[in-house]
């Protein structure tokens, strides 16, 4: 529907306005506090994207994956039996099996979500990406994170970026998909909605903000940009896309804050995993410290906490 794509038109002012009275909502104390974080815990895509990745550093992520949070930490909170886990591990296709066969083996069912389609740049032939795609879901990958184009958003080939990603929609099969936009390289908010808008029409399961390999990644008018065009959508369409902003995420008080803003333009129906996630590496090291301190009245040595 190239009709909404042409009529987009995005108040940077006012975006930007929002979002610096967004970095000044306070935050929630106490019981509150611990309970939003543990909803964030259950939103996390655990990440490990590095070049030096091994089958021992995967196992590792995996098995915090499964036990995010300490159990005597949880005990306390009255938690110890609600089964919180991360939404999912994210990891390069070439870990994926690592990671299957030890969530399999830990009898544990979290999802292993898997970055594909020429991940971060987007600069491989379309033939690659889908290839890539069809690989890491054969090894076991439930949910696929593919990169768009960017040089396509920048040229405004809106159909040439539709196809790009409805192929690779077809590629993942069962899996869900979710459309990293890499927002900081579009050039503009107007661009970001409607990236946005032509990644939902083409089937994607969820929008991303980035690779978190950009220099820009997730920020709150970029979040917001992303947040109406779902709703928009939503109203056009009657169906829900999940959001997942990445990059830069590393305190608990930025992880509320999300969840916040997600409830303010989105609604609670969102706040789930299955609409909502935080693509983050070291941001659950910082919630355990926070979820420590609540329960204690002091933080953690370094020892005390497992690494993620």
């Amino acid at each position: 529907e190239l009709g909404w794509i042409s009529k987009v038109y995005v108040n940077r002012p006012a975006v930007v306005r929002h979002a610096e009275q967004i970095k000044k909502w306070k935050t929630v104390k106490g019981n509150w506090q611990a309970a939003w974080l543990l909803k964030a815990v259950t939103c996390i895509d655990l990440t490990t994207l590095s070049g030096d990745d091994t089958p021992s550093n995967v196992q590792r992520l995996c098995f915090k994956a499964k036990h995010p949070i300490r159990e005597d930490l949880l005990k306390a909170l009255d938690m110890h039996d609600k089964g919180i886990t991360v939404g999912a591990v994210c990891v390069y296709p070439a870990r994926v099996s690592d990671a299957v066969n030890t969530l399999k083996g830990a009898g544990c069912n979290i999802p292993v979500a898997s970055v594909a389609a020429g991940f971060p740049s987007g600069q491989t032939p379309l033939e690659t990406k889908l290839t890539e795609i069809r690989l890491a879901v054969e090894y076991g990958a439930r949910e696929i994170d593919i990169v768009i184009s960017r040089s396509l958003v920048l040229t405004g080939q809106w159909e040439g970026l539709y196809e790009e990603i409805r192929l690779c929609r077809a590629a993942c099969g069962e899996a869900h998909m979710k459309t990293i936009l890499a927002t900081g390289e579009l050039g503009s908010l107007a661009n970001v909605y409607k990236a946005s808008m032509i990644a939902m029409m083409a089937g994607s399961d969820f929008i991303k903000t980035s690779t978190g390999k950009e220099v820009e990644n997730a920020t709150f008018p970029v979040g917001i940009v992303m947040m109406r065009a779902i709703k928009e959508y939503y109203w056009q369409t009657g169906y829900k896309v999940g959001f997942k902003p990445a990059g830069g995420i590393r305190t608990a008080k930025e992880a509320i804050t999300w969840l916040m803003l997600v409830k303010e333009e989105l609604g609670v129906e969102w706040l789930t995993p299955e609409l909502f996630r935080l693509g983050a590496s070291s941001l659950l090291g910082d919630i355990e410290q926070q979820i420590f301190y609540h329960v204690t009245g002091s933080y953690a040595l370094q020892h005390e906490l497992a690494m993620a």
